[in-house]
């Protein structure tokens, strides 16, 4: 989600919206049978995830949206699936 107003999952193209009132960019795709959305971090959050987006890090959340649950995060690329030990 670097500057474009769209992005390819899954070989479809996905438009990039913006939230209300913090302006952050998100996609919401399709994967698995579930729907997700990926929403970059808010740099103002106190947060670890927060820390690495004011260092210049590009970090995003995905959360499932049927459960309004943050499931992972990618950090300039590379994911983390929260709740699995490596």
């Amino acid at each position: 989600m670097s500057g474009s107003q769209a992005v390819e999952v899954d070989s479809r193209t996905v438009p990039v919206q913006r939230t209300g009132r913090q302006r952050l960019r998100y996609v919401r795709f399709s994967a698995g049978g579930a729907e997700y959305e990926a929403i970059e971090q808010n740099a103002a959050k106190p947060s670890r995830w927060g820390q690495l987006a004011r260092a210049g890090h590009k970090v995003v959340q995905f959360r499932d949206v049927r459960s309004d649950r943050y499931v992972a995060v990618s950090v300039d690329g590379r994911v983390t699936i929260y709740g699995v030990s490596s």
